[in-house]
């Protein structure tokens, strides 16, 4: 892999790069991006899937925390007019700090250091509506976990509020052994096609967070040791027709919004 030799790998960022030209031109066909689409993407690493996604895209602004990188990056794009490295922590800058690169709308296209992927995508989903669909590399077990059905084993919070923001797939499956360092997981490619109809609702967040705060208990145990109406909590477990020894694993996001609306009187 002769793209990697001019420099180290730095164990502290979770960098693991990818060279096969024919995984990076799948991963921008996967994203659905057009020659009109704007592209952030996050983490340049060795440039390598911010070349691919330059031959697709009108422009890609692409963010990197790893100074030792700068110098190679410019070299390397020194001649792609449609390529601005910008040479930070994306996750630490205010989203208008970001936003004030792009005309308008944009996608987002990243092969994360895994340890960043949740808070990332929260970021983009809560605090902007602009993100319409984010392309990303993560651990497969993640990716399971986003697109998992309520009853499935990996079904959770992550599987619930992703659902609420998104409509995810995962479009394939990569093995270690196409990174360099080699990971000790297989990843997967997910596209989160951000819903035009949905805003950011901390309360709805955070009652999501209590109903799977202890998963072996009951959905009527967890809320009222989140302090709900025990009287009012059995109410409406049976006006939506759920067993009082229901956990909230095995209820679909449509259901925990009805019973979220009911219990904060929103309907």
């Amino acid at each position: 892999m002769q793209v990697f030799e001019d420099f180290k790998f730095n164990k502290n960022f979770g960098q693991n790069f990818i060279s096969d030209k024919n995984l990076l031109n799948a991963i921008v066909s996967d994203s659905g991006i057009s020659f009109d689409s704007e592209v952030l993407e996050i983490g340049t690493g060795a440039g390598t899937l911010t070349e691919a996604i330059s031959k697709q895209a009108k422009k890609v602004v692409s963010f990197e925390i790893d100074k030792k990188l700068t110098e190679f990056l410019a070299e390397k794009f020194e001649n792609s007019p449609n390529v601005n490295v910008i040479m930070a922590d994306a996750l630490k800058l205010p989203i208008a700090e970001i936003e004030k690169h792009f005309a308008g709308d944009y996608h987002i296209i990243a092969n994360l250091p895994y340890y960043i992927t949740t808070p990332l995508i929260f970021k983009f989903l809560e605090e902007t509506n602009k993100a319409k669909s984010i392309t990303i590399m993560v651990q497969k077990e993640v990716a399971q976990k986003i697109v998992a059905k309520a009853g499935e084993e990996n079904y959770g919070i992550l599987s619930v509020m992703l659902a609420y923001y998104c409509d995810s797939k995962i479009t394939r499956i990569v093995k270690k052994q196409m990174f360099t360092p080699r990971p000790k997981v297989d990843s997967a490619v997910i596209r989160l096609t951000r819903k035009s109809d949905v805003q950011f609702d901390k309360a709805f967040s955070n009652f999501v967070a209590k109903i799977f705060a202890m998963k072996r208990k009951t959905l009527y145990n967890n809320l009222t040791k989140a302090g709900y109406d025990k009287i009012q909590v059995l109410e409406t477990l049976k006006n939506n027709n759920l067993r009082e020894d229901v956990r909230a694993e095995k209820l679909t996001l449509s259901q925990i919004r009805q019973i979220f609306f009911s219990l904060n009187k929103k309907i």
